[in-house]
């Protein structure tokens, strides 16, 4: 196998020229780069990538840390992350989280260990200790929602709480008044700052809340179908739900089935997301849309921003807001559904 040296013999130059032309061509003579070029074409020479990579101090190589792989939410995500690395000639280390801290502590550990050169966390749990071990080893990251703590980072994220009350005034809006919610893990800030839309539109429209209405689900669709089973088991249950994301709706739509309604006649639903599905089911899903492929974009946009010009993050941070979007179905009984011919 042809080594560095002997192209650097053969071109007549020395072994730093080869590596120049090989990792910072702005540095050397065309004249130069081009003899070197030739050798290197000519015996076939292909550079060692770990080498390389160690030289550099770079691995070429980002991480991605999502909470739940099987959430159709989180792939869209992945996939604006991955088109821009690879653009940029790099790899992407897909992590499953499970939504539990200690895994994506492990997680980060491993990372450090492997020196990956860039790091984007989505709906992280970690905390500041933990992120102030990221800083130490001068890693960039960039963070893809909020996390407790309100973390210092570069950050790509969406309204929960404008979110929540588009989807709350939208159901008030077209008459109903006896509106429920089931809200995700109330652990996590996402679900609290929903619950807080749902409860501020209610408040705007003088609807009493009744603490009956509000239930906590697992972000899963089975956690809607049980949310749902109880709302209907009260005494007055509701008109309308709304479901803090699409799989909970999916759930949700499910039950009402299950138990001989209609949707929208008797109980109508909006979810929150937009995941490819909720356009899909019958009847159609109105929910909240948050561009989540744009912020997977934004996001590796950001980091390879701070990997390519060395920048720490006290010199280059930015919170990036991306407005949620109410997209409306047939599941809200909304009769001037003029905007879903449109989307």
């Amino acid at each position: 196998m042809v080594n560095i040296r002997q192209v650097a013999k053969k071109a007549g130059v020395s072994v730093a020229t080869v590596s120049r032309v090989l990792n910072h061509p702005d540095t050397v003579s065309p004249r130069t780069m081009e003899q070197v070029l030739e050798t290197i074409k000519e015996l076939r020479y292909t550079p060692n990538g770990l080498a390389r990579s160690l030289a550099l101090k770079k691995t070429s190589t980002i991480a991605l840390l999502i909470p739940n792989i099987l959430n159709p939410l989180y792939p869209q995500v992945a996939k604006g992350v991955e088109d821009v690395a690879h653009q940029k000639g790099y790899n992407v280390l897909l992590c499953n989280t499970e939504e539990k801290e200690h895994k994506e502590r492990d997680y980060l550990e491993m990372l450090i260990e492997k020196r990956v050169d860039g790091l984007i966390l989505t709906s992280s749990l970690l905390r500041k200790v933990d992120f102030d071990q990221i800083k130490e080893k001068q890693i960039p990251f960039v963070m893809i929602g909020k996390n407790e703590g309100n973390i210092e980072a570069n950050r790509v994220f969406t309204d929960y709480i404008l979110g929540g009350y588009l989807a709350t005034q939208h159901l008030i809006e077209i008459g109903y008044t006896a509106i429920a919610h089931i809200s995700g893990p109330k652990s996590q800030l996402a679900s609290r700052e929903k619950l807080q839309g749902y409860k501020k539109a209610l408040q705007e429209a003088n609807i009493s809340l009744d603490e009956r209405y509000i239930v906590e689900g697992d972000n899963e669709i089975e956690g809607g179908y049980l949310g749902v089973k109880k709302l209907l088991k009260l005494p007055e249950p509701p008109q309308a739900i709304f479901a803090a994301n699409d799989l909970m709706a999916i759930g949700a739509i499910d039950a009402i089935k299950s138990e001989g309604l209609r949707i929208p006649e008797d109980v109508a639903i909006v979810g929150f997301d937009d995941i490819k599905i909720s356009s899909l089911i019958e009847p159609k899903l109105t929910t909240i849309s948050q561009p989540v492929y744009k912020m997977g974009l934004i996001a590796a946009r950001l980091l390879f921003d701070c990997i390519e010009n060395n920048l720490e993050e006290d010199d280059f941070q930015q919170n990036i807001f991306i407005q949620p979007k109410l997209m409306v179905r047939k599941s809200c009984g909304c009769e001037e559904r003029v905007r879903e011919i449109f989307n």
